[in-house]
């Protein structure tokens, strides 16, 4: 004969049940296995030097998780997003230069169009890294407009000098 399950066991839309829904369960801890490579992602601070990681750094993919701010993992769509780019993360000062602030990746919502930007993490392949900015380099200027009115600015050829410098100060000096 059966027991029924004590009450605190029963479901009553617990976050991992959500996750099992929405996809791939996440293990705790908030390590996962990227929707576009399978690769495992291990989101420990210590290894990618980033708090909120939600982007392979094997293939720099991502899967769109946040609404509103990095962390919160608002996001409905929880689609692949792909990465068309870098940029350099704007500063809180509005009059330091345009080359001012720290690389970050450009992601783009395969489902549902959201543009978000990432931080490069410590761990992510600077092979891909350069890959993402060489096909950058071949977006048309419809896209990059499109961009801009969203208040991100893809690196182009004229930039390749300061991704490479923003490579080397996090690491990638002898890789890139």
């Amino acid at each position: 004969m059966t027991r029924p399950l004590p009450e605190k066991f029963r479901s009553r839309s617990r976050p991992s049940q959500l996750f099992r829904l929405a996809g791939p369960k996440m293990p705790a801890g908030g390590d996962f296995c990227c929707l576009h490579c399978r690769g495992f992602v291990s989101a420990d601070p210590m290894l990618s030097g980033v708090k909120n990681r939600n982007h392979c750094p094997y293939c720099l993919w991502s899967r769109h998780l946040d609404m509103y701010q990095a962390g919160d993992r608002l996001a409905v769509c929880r689609a692949p997003m792909r990465p068309l780019g870098l940029s350099l993360k704007p500063g809180r000062n509005r009059y330091a230069p345009h080359q001012a602030g720290e690389l970050m990746l450009v992601h783009v919502c395969q489902a549902c169009g959201k543009v978000s930007l990432n931080r490069v993490a410590a761990d992510d392949d600077a092979g891909q890294l350069m890959a993402v900015y060489r096909d950058s380099l071949a977006l048309s200027s419809s896209e990059t407009a499109r961009f801009a009115a969203l208040g991100v600015w893809v690196l182009g050829d004229q930039d390749r000098s300061t991704v490479y410098q923003r490579l080397q100060e996090v690491g990638y000096g002898e890789k890139v």
